[in-house]
């Protein structure tokens, strides 16, 4: 049975492959030519101004479908970030099914291989799904074509969905645009790659342990991670379908800030509650918006490190960074020590994981490719009790480090009352946070750190699993979260120090910091993250482009990789 399953597996894949490089192969003439004048014209312009030029009948949606249908190859042939190729079915779509008149009248949209287009496949990198195209669109994409968008790419991503890579058996490894050595990111990662190159200007990922700002902040795009019921979550795909401990939450990328705020404005003025029953009724609140848009001054809170993983010499500059341009600009900013992020990560860590990775392995066929990361954690979760507790008193008490044991020690599946009292350690966190916030820290906002390093190097994530806690916090939290890239590394400021010493480490820091090396790491983007309170999407949208604007007078803002 073995055999034959792996034999399948194989076949499946490669045929899987061999249909997409038949696409490519095959696409209509006008995808084959060089970019035209008037194609570089289309992609210097913003979102809205195309919207304006569809309105307007200045230009055509296959035309700019075309444009961005180019470059999304070229960024294809170097990163591997697409799974599905949409453009005879965009182009029909075009023509037939969207609304010229919508918000998003005749903008491509690249989607996370897990959102369902009818006709097409959501194998969510396992093979068990290959052959099993969708009869309908999903809720998601009901609005964006209702909305005048067109679904034009699905992107790659990694089995499990719970990484910050993006390798799987049936699309192969995705790699980071800036360099193909290290990861685009994960889970989102074939968006990231795909944005960064200049292939598509608006993506949708999905985000339960940081899946659309690590990829962002690797990769050099822009990400909005939303609070739950602000954006659908039905007709999709999953790793862990039923896992609702820590709900993974979809949510919109892009290539601009500018982009990212027309786009989830114009996406949230859908009224996607009247698709999707997940959605909480909630307008789109321009009063919120533009009272952080035009707000005199502002309180900021640095939260520089979460006490698990300092943040690296190139992630912490870039934080300085924008506080030191905030402080400039006349604001508040003042660094914070919030409820326990490193509870926060225990917490998160198990809920997420209450099964045991059951549900993600069980699709698995014989001799398919894990996440390393992924299978580090079914490693640890598999090991017999005692040789674990053993193991955990050997860490705690020999090598003396709490914070690795901590997250060791009770790290098997969860009974119903395990679970309920984990859930119950969750709320009481929550309310922590909400009284520190509003009480002690008085902020309007805060500024952390993404991740502790830049991107990791392929395979990276068997030692950094668990080096996640600057995003899965938020995600416990149910806070909205944005990413702005800031900076690349630089080989001479980023350097660790010479009394920097990993063996002093705990064993989250050492799996982090095992792989960072600024020489070899220069030139990766590194970006900020930007945290509001729940449902609090149009405030962390507005303080982002406040952001962005003291950057702009005081230091530069980050440069986005050239369209070729």
């Amino acid at each position: 049975m073995g055999l034959l399953e792996y034999r399948q597996h194989r076949r499946d894949c490669q045929r899987k492959q061999a249909e997409r490089a038949s696409k490519i192969a095959t696409l209509p003439q006008p995808y084959l030519y060089p970019l035209s004048p008037q194609e570089r014209m289309i992609l210097g312009k913003s979102i809205q101004e195309l919207v304006q030029d569809v309105h307007k009948q200045i230009a055509r949606p296959v035309d700019i479908l075309r444009a961005y249908g180019k470059v999304a190859i070229e960024a294809h042939k170097k990163t591997n970030c697409v799974t599905e190729i949409l453009f005879p079915e965009a182009e029909e779509w075009a023509e037939r099914e969207i609304n010229l008149k919508g918000p998003l009248a005749g903008i491509p949209v690249s989607l996370k291989d897990s959102i369902q287009v009818k006709g097409f496949d959501i194998t969510v990198g396992y093979s068990c799904h290959i052959g099993k195209p969708y009869v309908e669109d999903g809720s998601m994409v009901k609005i964006l074509k209702d909305a005048g968008a067109i679904p034009f790419v699905k992107t790659n991503l990694p089995t499990t969905l719970l990484s910050f890579e993006s390798t799987n058996d049936v699309w192969g490894r995705c790699t980071n645009p800036h360099n193909s050595k290290y990861s685009p990111g994960g889970s989102t990662g074939g968006e990231a790659a795909l944005l960064a190159y200049g292939g598509s200007r608006i993506g949708i990922g999905s985000d339960v342990a940081g899946s659309v700002r690590a990829p962002a902040h690797f990769s050099g795009c822009y990400s909005l991670r939303c609070s739950t019921g602000r954006w659908p979550k039905m007709g999709v795909n999953t790793s862990m379908p039923g896992q609702e401990a820590i709900p993974s939450v979809f949510s919109p990328m892009a290539r601009t800030l500018n982009d990212l705020t027309y786009f989830t404005r114009s996406f949230i003025g859908m009224k996607p509650w009247t698709y999707d029953y997940t959605v909480h009724p909630i307008e789109w609140r321009e009063s919120m918006e533009k009272e952080y848009r035009e707000k005199n001054k502002l309180r900021v809170g640095v939260m520089r490190t979460d006490g698990v993983v300092d943040p690296s010499p190139a992630c912490a500059r870039a934080l300085e960074k924008v506080a030191s341009a905030l402080s400039a600009e006349g604001h508040d900013v003042f660094d914070v020590k919030p409820p326990s992020p490193y509870e926060a990560l225990v917490i998160a860590s198990q809920l997420l994981l209450s099964d045991g990775g059951q549900t993600f392995m069980s699709f698995f066929r014989t001799g398919e490719l894990n996440d390393p990361g992924a299978a580090q954690m079914v490693f640890y979760m598999r090991l017999p009790r005692p040789i674990k507790y053993l193991y955990y008193l050997w860490v705690k008490y020999v090598k003396r480090d709490s914070i690795w044991a901590g997250l060791l020690r009770h790290w098997h599946p969860k009974s119903a009352y395990e679970y309920w009292q984990l859930a119950y350690r969750r709320e009481s966190l929550k309310a922590k946070w909400f009284t520190w916030w509003s009480e002690e820290a008085k902020m309007d906002f805060m500024i952390t750190p993404p991740n502790a390093t830049p991107a990791v190097p392929h395979d990276g994530m068997h030692d950094a699993v668990s080096s996640c806690g600057y995003t899965f916090l938020f995600n416990l939290l149910d806070y909205p979260c944005g990413i702005i890239p800031v900076t690349h590394v630089d080989k001479s400021l980023d350097q660790l120090p010479p009394s920097f010493n990993v063996r002093k480490l705990n064993g989250v820091a050492k799996g982090a910091y095992k792989h960072y090396d600024a020489t070899k790491l220069a030139g990766l983007p590194v970006g900020v993250q930007v945290v509001g309170r729940r449902l609090e999407e149009e405030k962390v949208l507005a303080v982002m482009e406040r952001v962005e604007d003291a950057l702009d007078k005081h230091g530069g803002r980050y440069q986005l990789m050239e369209v070729d």
